[in-house]
């Protein structure tokens, strides 16, 4: 039987659920503290171990046209495989998205969850399965051990995208047009992460799969009680991460937290557990969190490269031109339903590793 206090929370994330309106509905309300379901006890902001920004240079990369530079792309290409190795975290600048479509896509998703809260409660669902766009705050609202400081809208771009006028007026011209340079930076970065494994530029392709999220997070009152987005490694293939200039994105690096800096015209690209498993554990994908602020809102755009999102029955594991009896397989081989299962919302996002479920 459930507990009292289980079904006190219960309770307090079905009524939370009920009022469509999020986070921001609570800062909006004038919140001075804030509900119990919010709160971490395992005090997010000094988890694992401190801060320690400032003792290291987070990668940053020129993709400058690389295709027709020989000498810089054999540059671009060491600069990647070492930012894989070492830290599953890089920035891309002069990527080819231009900083207007940059600026407009944060402005669109910002206005979006800013609407008129009769308007914004209609694009409201936890039918993930099915809608092509939805909003709503905490995907892993009723499975999370506490609940995060952000709302969220996510929207399938790729391979079947919603009609246009599925996609609220706000943000709808920009994440169509955002979308489209997404997916050719994802196709540049798979021949580069393929020539930095040492395969041929094209050997790995960009998962055709895309999904877009846009996450906007609340100023908290209390931000030392809570956090935006809990410590976790993405399960795509690689994640493309657009993000204003509020801060609060960390990488957990040598077993320190470190901020990932504010670039203007960057984006910040991380290795999912796709491509490790797909690498053999050559390319990390490593946690990272989001913390929560008392300023904001903050804004961000992830857009997952990914497989497993479809309903396809094929078998993948590690690349087998990477492997050797020097350096034999550490995934078994298994099938993309089963890569779903695992990674599906319903167990939460919390700190599992989930990729080593797959190891051998």
């Amino acid at each position: 039987m459930m507990s009292t206090k289980s079904s006190d929370q219960v309770a307090a994330r079905r009524e939370f659920d009920e009022t469509k309106l999020g986070v921001k509905g609570l800062v909006d309300a004038g919140v001075t503290t804030i509900p119990s379901i919010f709160i971490n006890p395992k005090k997010p902001q000094t988890t694992k171990t401190t801060d320690c920004d400032g003792q290291f240079n987070f990668p940053i990369i020129n993709l400058r046209a690389s295709e027709d530079d020989i000498d810089h792309r054999k540059k671009v290409v060491e600069e990647i495989r070492e930012a894989s190795e070492k830290w599953g975290f890089f920035q891309v600048i002069n990527h080819g998205i231009s900083d207007m479509v940059l600026e407009e896509t944060l402005k669109g998703v910002k206005e979006f969850f800013e609407l008129d809260n009769e308007v914004k409660k209609g694009y409201y669902s936890r039918d993930f399965g099915n809608d092509k766009f939805a909003y709503h705050s905490n995907a892993d609202l009723y499975t999370s051990p506490v609940v995060n400081w952000k709302d969220s809208f996510f929207c399938y771009m790729s391979p079947n995208p919603p009609n246009p006028d599925e996609l609220p007026p706000p943000c709808r011209e920009i994440l169509i047009e955002y979308s489209k340079h997404v997916k050719k930076v994802g196709k540049t970065l798979s021949d580069l992460l393929s020539e930095a494994l040492g395969l041929q530029d094209s050997y790995l392709d960009c998962p055709d799969g895309l999904i877009v999220l846009g996450h906007y997070y609340p100023p908290c009152p209390k931000p030392e009680l809570t956090i935006g987005t809990p410590e976790h490694a993405d399960g795509s293939y690689i994640t493309i991460l657009l993000q204003d200039q509020v801060g609060g994105l960390q990488v957990l690096h040598q077993n320190c937290w470190v901020n990932v800096p504010y670039t203007p015209g960057a984006i910040v690209v991380n290795i999912g557990n796709a491509l490790q498993m797909l690498s053999n554990d050559k390319f990390k994908s490593v946690e990272h969190r989001v913390l929560s602020k008392n300023v904001g809102p903050r804004i961000s755009i992830a857009s997952f490269f990914s497989t497993y999102y479809l309903d396809r029955t094929t078998k993948f594991g590690p690349v087998k031109e990477l492997l050797s009896d020097e350096n034999p397989p550490k995934y078994r081989e298994i099938t993309l339903k089963e890569w779903d299962y695992v990674y599906s919302m319903k167990k939460g996002l919390d700190e599992t590793y989930n990729l080593n479920y797959f190891k051998i």
